[in-house]
């Protein structure tokens, strides 16, 4: 923006605005020092930033400020948080140093900036180490978990100033949030920041869906209140009866949630019953929140009949993140499902603002689940795997799953994600029982290592001195604590093993009077096409590599070396072969250049032309065409932005593209022939594949068809909707 177009009066009065409100935020939270160290750090960054806007053109100072205003009132955090809010990014981006922090400001505020300036580069714009990085910042999570808590608002407010980013960007941005920062923030027990960075994503990753859920919501939103109402009235008056204080409100799922079920059901959005909730808030004191929770629900079912599968009970037994409340879901007026969330204010603060209000409340709680999670990623980190993209998959793994609870035969009660098996809990116990676990007993009936454990079991684990870990362990465990400790194991015997390798190596090379100089062992090894030598004794140990077998790597050659690649299948760097192919446009166009260019179209989304799509540059399949709403492009966007490239389609009509759709409805006489008439007399579509399932009255159809393009297949779906006892059409992403 052009400095002559900027009236500076106008925004040094804004920014002064925008301050004075934040002040008046943490008001009730700070001393007269607080307020001087604050005004200290507004100085500094405002000094620091003068001369630097944001990609809007709006001043940068604005950024800092409404970091620092997120996590006083979305996250609760203090006065020492505000000041390092609005100094983030001071060090980093300006002359300031560590050490002027530290004086200035003291030692605890000169910790916090330095884990937020080592981690500043984690999911920047350039950055291709992602998941190296994102260990990284889960090690500040040991000092500070401030320092995770500033982060998450410093996206959220990027999330929601993406608008004046280029849209390659806005993916890789929003990507990222989803693929951990949201998750990170559930686990947190920041609820209303995960929900909001969800719907965010989803709104830059795939735009047309979020508008389409959002303009149906604000359409439904009359129809919706008024059956709110009509479902709360009998409940008030009941409530207020039996003398209960409570608050009650109704709310629209959010969008990203109202998609998955779209997607996970295959159905459209008139279709999905639970689009709001209604919340009971109770006022009461900390020893009546259970009996009043339960109280509230006796009422509510009193009206309306409750689903016994769809009952959650968290107030006797909270998730590992903190979260307390009771969940059931009740048949409302006109047969429509309700799902009612009952808890007090303090659970409620919880929910919301997870971590902070936590630790408020901690001196009415003993130690909580929140803070034997954050003790569990210290131990994770204490050893941490050398391969990061293992370690970011395991830690993931944890972030989002559902929670079961088992017992150990003394009755201690066992916190486990869904799915976890026996081995996840003998893990769990300690890593002794987990190595030497060979079966367990569930409620007195044996069951192997890869069963899997259902809440409520009592679980009694059964241990052998002679056991030890496998390989095929690590397909049985869901927990990073289980896969972190088998990969130990298996990494300690390995070294073990090839011990005994390298003996059974020299004595051979001894009996054939060859020396074991580093120069031998290199041709050995290159030999075999071993990664390492490590690798090599242990392959030699395991007998992969039989002892007879080194008589060929000496006699072959005294100069073995690793095979030469033909100058035409040469690996050259990641970055060449990206250079190559984006060129000078940065942009790569399928469907030209197809001798040049070697990509294909991956299996996993079918894109075909129309699609949202992007390249991913790999190292042996050339380039793979992903649509941007892929199960896999959060993923590849997050960890290897750099092998991402920028794609879009030609208008050549002569290219087919393989489609998969899903069809749905009664099974009437000929159906299925009219189904398949219409296909073959659109033109310019075959069919590769069709197959028709029945059971009592509904039939399901899978169809792979060859179209040109989304228009193209979009309009085929029209045609197959409007035949009759055809209930759903849905296009489906693998073959």
């Amino acid at each position: 923006m052009p400095e002559s177009t900027i009236d500076l009066e106008l925004e040094k009065k804004e920014i002064l605005k925008r301050y004075r409100s934040l002040l008046k935020s943490c008001r009730r939270m700070m001393d007269k020092n607080d307020r001087l160290m604050i005004r200290k750090a507004f100085d500094l960054a405002l000094q620091s930033h003068s001369d630097m806007r944001r990609k809007s053109g709006e001043p940068y100072i604005y950024h800092p400020i409404a970091v620092a205003q997120i996590a006083v009132t979305e996250i609760g955090l203090g006065p020492t948080s505000v000041v390092c809010a609005l100094l983030h990014d001071v060090v980093e981006d300006t002359e300031i140093t560590q050490e002027d922090i530290r004086v200035m400001f003291g030692e605890k505020v000169a910790k916090i900036i330095d884990g937020l300036t080592k981690i500043s580069g984690v999911f920047d714009h350039t950055s291709s180490l992602q998941a190296e990085n994102f260990r990284k910042m889960l090690l500040t999570l040991s000092d500070d978990v401030r320092v995770i808590l500033i982060k998450l608002a410093d996206r959220l407010h990027n999330m929601r100033t993406l608008d004046s980013m280029r849209r390659d960007k806005q993916l890789k941005i929003a990507s990222e949030t989803l693929y951990l920062y949201a998750p990170l923030a559930h686990r947190l027990g920041l609820n209303a920041i995960k929900t909001e960075m969800e719907d965010l994503g989803l709104k830059y990753t795939e735009p047309e869906i979020y508008e389409e859920i959002n303009k149906k919501l604000l359409e439904t939103q009359r129809e919706r209140n008024r059956y709110i109402n009509k479902f709360s009235l009998p409940i008030i008056n009941a409530l207020t009866d039996a003398g209960l204080k409570y608050d009650i409100k109704g709310r629209a799922k959010s969008i990203k949630s109202i998609r998955d079920k779209m997607k996970k059901q295959e159905v459209p959005f008139e279709e999905i019953y639970d689009i709001f909730a209604i919340r009971l808030i109770i006022k009461c004191p900390l020893e009546k929140e259970k009996a009043e929770c339960w109280r509230a629900y006796s009422i509510v079912t009193d009206f309306y009949h409750p689903n016994p599968d769809r009952l959650r009970d968290w107030v006797s037994t909270p998730k590992a993140n903190g979260y307390e409340s009771l969940h059931t879901t009740v048949m409302g007026p006109e047969g429509k499902w309700v799902e009612v969330q009952i808890r007090t204010e303090r659970m409620n603060e919880i929910a919301e603002k997870g971590y902070a209000a936590h630790w408020k409340y901690k001196s009415a709680t003993s130690e909580t689940a929140l803070d034997e999670w954050i003790q569990k990623i210290r131990e994770m980190l204490e050893k941490p795997e050398t391969n990061a993209l293992d370690f970011l998959d395991d830690f993931k793994l944890n972030l989002f799953s559902e929670e079961i609870f088992v017992f150990t035969p003394r009755g201690e009660l066992k916190t486990l994600p869904a799915n976890a098996t026996v081995l996840d809990l003998a893990y769990e116990i300690h890593t002794h029982v987990g190595n030497k676990c060979i079966a367990a007993k569930i409620n007195n009936k044996l069951v192997s290592l890869s069963h899997h454990l259902n809440s409520g079991d009592q679980v009694e684990v059964l241990t052998s001195n002679k056991q030890k870990p496998h390989e095929e362990w690590l397909n049985m465990v869901v927990t990073a604590k289980a896969k972190s400790k088998i990969k130990e194991a298996l990494k300690v015997e390995k070294r073990f093993k090839s011990d005994e390798g390298k003996e059974m190596l020299y004595k051979r090379l001894h009996q054939l009077g060859v020396s074991t100089s580093k120069g031998n062992l290199e041709k050995i090894r290159a030999f075999f096409d071993a990664p390492t030598f490590i690798d090599l004794y242990y392959h030699v140990a395991i007998g992969v590599i039989p002892v007879k077998s080194i008589r060929d790597a000496i006699n072959s050659d005294n100069t073995v070396k690793v095979k030469s690649h033909s100058p035409k299948t040469e690996l050259k760097t990641l970055e060449q072969i990206v250079s190559k192919v984006r060129g000078k446009s940065d942009l790569l166009v399928i469907g030209e250049d197809v001798d040049k260019i070697n990509y294909k179209i991956s299996s996993c989304c079918n894109p075909i032309p129309g699609d949202d799509v992007f390249g991913f540059v790999t190292l042996n399949e050339g380039i793979q065409i992903h649509r941007v709403n892929c199960p896999k492009a959060t993923e590849l966007m997050s960890n290897f932005a750099y092998r991402v490239v920028k794609a879009k389609w030609t208008n050549q009509k002569q290219i087919s593209f393989l489609a998969g759709i899903r069809v749905t409805g009664t099974d009437e006489m000929g159906i299925v022939n009219n189904i398949t008439k219409i296909i073959s007399d659109e033109l310019n579509v075959n069919m590769r594949s069709i197959s028709f399932d029945t059971n009592d009255g509904i039939f399901e159809g899978a169809i792979m068809v060859f179209v040109n393009d989304t228009n193209h297949l979009t309009d085929l779906m029209k045609k197959l909707k409007k035949v009759g006892g055809v209930l759903s059409v849905t296009r489906v992403d693998s073959n």
